[in-house]
């Protein structure tokens, strides 16, 4: 059956598999991964890593650490931390980047860590970004990264693949900032929540790498699991240039990192670039998308998104109107900081200066960045004109270091997140915007639009392909693995099931809290009768979305220490999935059972005890329901082997023994 290229980049990366095996979406496998990045949270697998027993990096070449997040804190706290992590990276072998050195997705790409074609993930959510380069780049959870430390694998689910064809041309002035706001705005009612994206279309040729690299990483806001770009010659091009830059740097004496020979990247090189030509993956002309978007470029003018969301969006200029005045402006971050960002910046403001109540705040995606912003005169305009240098890093935008959005405040920022509290306090409105748009608010003090535009609308549309991807056969079930499972269904009818509804916020830090206190809170912010409700061997049947929030494992262990068998849903946040398997809990989709239920129930009780027991059949993928026969997301034998073992930890104990 045909591949799309998602399909054939994981394929490429996947362990295991049987001759003849060709994977599609919704598949569950193993993979090695090409790389997988941490960075500040290094230590917090440092700790993982030692925790199941793991001594030795099993490829040493497969991690890589960039201290990006917290760089501007230089307290002895942090420092020890930074200092423990370098440590940690030279006993191991392991490339390493210095506070200061820039930020981690950034180094991927410069260093030719995020080849094209390679699957690379990163314990950070905006792993999306590498697919600007046309590689596979998407985010994993801690458990994740210490397992590929240790046995150079963890798990991967094929998610449903949509296509975003992009037409058009750009008008003077619109930025890839402006590509992704709008495209999140306009198709916002989570239509690519947890899909992975291959843009494709005859507008992608005119756009650059660093258009694509903003566009990828801002998917992650989308709802996105990955934001794929095909490898054509203007990825070609890029690299070749990069690695002119390489080799200029290698030969004034500066490394390229820990494992440069002779002034050449081990990674990006002109050989490494003639063998991508002749065999860099592509889509198979028939390849199957669930949905399939399009979006004019030509129609599109700059945008703002905000406050408090991304999907929020208004055009520049009507905003500007409304003469809303701003308190702090901010061009850095992984999304919108590179040489071009800064060159933009630099020409909308050049011999201006900012307002006198406004603080325009800069730093570079890199040190490498700002280096070349300086050697073009870009970096002056902007300190000449008022802006206050940060280092290279993450700062302001996820709230660290100085700069942060006080009491009722209002910033415009070319980061790529403005949620609620995120920059500072909680009463404050941040909104998004491209780097020109951020440059001319900070002069005019007030958010304005450099570029005069009609305001007329985005032209874009949206179908979904029903025909199935690939028939699901019976599958094979491993000794121990059960063929057949009865139980009671609870049903919990609310979409977007957040984890401080699953387990409440205030008990996640509580490091002493057993099992059993982690089953007496459960659901207790959404349903406070719940835990009376519970019996062992009970199925939890949730809506769509089911546990979005934060990251915490607890949303997940808690319902299993509840004495729960599993949990079904419409869908699952792909983060809570993760967490539920890496500790050995079953989660699986069945979105037409979750409709009835939610058509019969209805919305008046938190929890519904139906009594009427549910029997999965895990060998035909589907459940019983009171007489009737659902399709259930297929527990193929990768997911058994991890179950068996009850968690991705443990699964790697065994590996290591």
């Amino acid at each position: 059956m045909p591949q799309n290229l998602i399909e054939k980049i994981a394929q490429s990366f996947a362990t295991k598999l049987k001759q003849g095996t060709r994977l599609h979406q919704g598949d569950f496998l193993f993979v090695s991964p090409q790389h997988i990045l941490t960075h500040d949270n290094t230590g917090a697998v440092i700790n993982k890593f030692l925790a199941i027993g793991a001594q030795r990096i099993h490829n040493s070449r497969q991690p890589v650490f960039a201290l990006d997040h917290n760089v501007q804190d230089t307290g002895s706290g942090n420092l020890q931390k930074y200092t423990d992590i370098e440590t940690f990276a030279r006993e191991k072998e392991v490339d390493f980047y210095p506070a200061g050195r820039g930020i981690g997705h950034q180094i991927m790409c410069e260093e030719g860590y995020a080849w094209p074609g390679t699957l690379v993930m990163a314990s950070d959510s905006h792993a999306n970004m590498y697919g600007g380069l046309g590689a596979l780049g998407t985010p994993v959870v801690r458990t994740d990264a210490a397992a590929i430390w240790a046995t150079g694998q963890t798990w991967w689910q094929i998610p449903p693949v949509a296509s975003v064809e992009l037409t058009g041309l750009l008008r003077p002035g619109v930025s890839g900032k402006d590509v992704i706001i709008t495209l999140a705005g306009l198709f916002n009612g989570d239509e690519v929540l947890n899909h992975a994206l291959e843009f494709t279309g005859g507008g992608v040729a005119s756009l650059s790498i660093d258009q694509r690299l903003t566009i990828a990483n801002m998917t992650t806001e989308w709802g996105a699991l990955a934001g794929v770009f095909p490898i054509d010659t203007v990825t070609f091009n890029w690299l070749e240039s990069r690695a002119v830059v390489l080799e200029k740097r290698g030969l004034s004496g500066i490394p390229s990192d820990a494992n440069a020979i002779d002034g050449a990247s081990p990674r990006l090189n002109f050989g490494a670039i003639s063998k991508l030509k002749h065999s860099a993956p592509f889509a198979d002309p028939d390849a199957y998308y669930a949905k399939s978007l399009t979006l004019d470029l030509a129609t599109i003018e700059p945008h703002i998104a905000g406050p408090d969301s991304v999907k929020v969006i208004r055009p520049a200029q009507t905003l500007e109107q409304e003469n809303l005045k701003i308190h702090k402006a901010y061009l850095l971050s992984c999304v919108n900081a590179r040489v071009t960002d800064l060159a933009e910046a630099a020409s909308t403001i050049k011999g201006q200066k900012v307002a006198r109540d406004v603080e325009f705040y800069i730093a570079a995606a890199s040190s490498e960045v700002q280096a070349e912003s300086e050697s073009r005169g870009d970096w002056q305009i902007l300190l000449d004109a008022g802006a206050r240098p940060l280092p290279p890093g993450c700062g302001p935008c996820i709230g660290l270091g100085v700069g942060l959005l006080g009491e009722n405040e209002v910033g415009i920022s070319a980061t790529n997140r403005n949620f609620k509290g995120r920059m500072g306090a909680k009463s404050a409105r941040a909104y998004l915007a491209s780097p020109s748009v951020v440059a001319a608010s900070a002069v005019a003090g007030k958010i304005v639009s450099p570029f005069n535009y009609s305001g007329g609308s985005p032209q874009g549309e949206i179908s979904l392909n029903t025909q199935q991807a690939h028939q699901i056969h019976d599958i094979v079930i491993q000794d121990g693995f059960p063929k057949k499972l009865s139980g009671r269904v609870l049903f919990c009818h609310t979409d977007n099931l957040n984890t401080d509804g699953i387990f409440p916020g205030k008990y996640t830090y509580i490091d002493s809290f057993s099992p059993e206190q982690q089953a007496a809170v459960a659901m207790e912010n959404y349903d406070s009768e719940f835990t009376g409700l519970v019996r062992p061997g009970d199925f939890l049947v949730g809506g769509f979305n089911f546990g979005t929030g934060s990251s915490r494992e607890q949303a997940a262990t808690a319902l299993k220490y509840c004495g729960l068998a599993l949990v079904i849903a419409g869908s699952f946040s792909e983060t809570y999935k993760r967490n539920a398997i890496n500790n050995g809990f079953l989660v699986l989709e069945a979105p037409d059972l979750v409709r009835d239920l939610q058509d019969h129930y209805g919305r008046d009780k938190y929890t519904v005890a139906t009594e009427i027991e549910a029997a999965i059949d895990f060998g035909s993928s589907s459940i019983d329901y009171n007489g009737k026969i659902y399709s259930l997301s297929p527990v193929g034998i990768d997911a058994q082997t991890l179950f068996l073992s009850e968690g991705l930890e443990n699964w790697v104990k065994e590996r290591l023994t």
